[in-house]
């Protein structure tokens, strides 16, 4: 089975590191997002990969065009002019990178993947979120219900505290409120009736196509109650880095 994750975008909101680089490259524990999230589906068998590219692609062509030799333990012979990799730890994916262009939406970067993706389901999701799920779940859930797309529908962490007030008076401050509302959260599994349903560069997946496919009755969701976090920010960005660091990253399966 494959997967697509969403690598074109300009992450403007997160323009203090995406100046330099594309967004799915912007470090983690010192791996770049894009290889957590690949890490995510390894663990339930998926290593087979379509990336589409936009802003910066060639950094994301030359960081996996350099994997095995910057994972690897190596000898350079500076006399024969050679290079040796004595211990090589890469993992066993495929990963296929498609140039969809700079400035096409999520849905016309998946349109343009078509012929890289066999008649069969496949998963897709966005190249800055990370979450404590087993893919495979997802997968069995969409083939039981026969239906052309599966969402994975999370709760937000929530950004600010909450205040309970009564009479103008505070009576409790809670940090963390619980969110009740699911929304996107990406790690879809779709079936190929699902490229029925872009048209062109400027589909933007998650308005028309999805938008047409719930009304049509096509559109399942698979709550997701485990952690969840997307990389929008530099406050998110650090607040991942610390769960990395401190070995609490609920993501971290392998």
């Amino acid at each position: 089975m494959k997967a697509v994750i969403l690598s074109g975008g300009y992450g403007t909101r997160l323009m203090e590191e995406t100046q330099s680089r594309p967004k799915p490259m912007v470090e983690i524990g010192g791996r770049p997002i894009l290889w957590h999230i690949m890490k995510i589906y390894s663990q339930s068998g998926i290593n087979d990969f379509v990336i589409p590219l936009g802003y910066k692609a060639e950094m994301i062509k030359q960081y996996f065009a350099n994997y095995h030799l910057l994972s690897a333990d190596i000898t350079v012979d500076f006399q024969s002019d050679s290079i040796s990799m004595l211990k090589r730890t890469a993992e066993p994916w495929r990963v296929t990178l498609v140039d969809t262009g700079l400035e096409t939406m999520t849905g016309g970067r998946l349109k343009r993947l078509r012929s890289y993706l066999d008649d069969e389901p496949f998963c897709m999701t966005y190249g800055d979120g990370v979450a404590e799920i087993n893919v495979s779940n997802t997968v069995d859930y969409h083939k039981s219900h026969g239906r052309i797309a599966t969402v994975t529908a999370v709760k937000p962490p929530a950004r600010f505290g909450a205040l309970e007030i009564e009479n103008g008076r505070v009576g409790a401050f809670r940090e963390k409120p619980i969110e009740q509302s699911y929304v996107n959260g990406g790690f879809f599994v779709l079936s190929p009736g699902v490229f029925d349903y872009l048209d062109d560069d400027e589909t933007v997946f998650e308005r028309g196509p999805l938008e047409r496919l719930a009304q049509d009755g096509e559109l399942m969701a698979l709550k997701h109650d485990a952690f969840w976090h997307s990389m929008d920010t530099l406050r998110d960005k650090r607040h991942l880095d610390e769960l990395w660091a401190t070995q609490q990253a609920p993501w971290r399966m392998w």
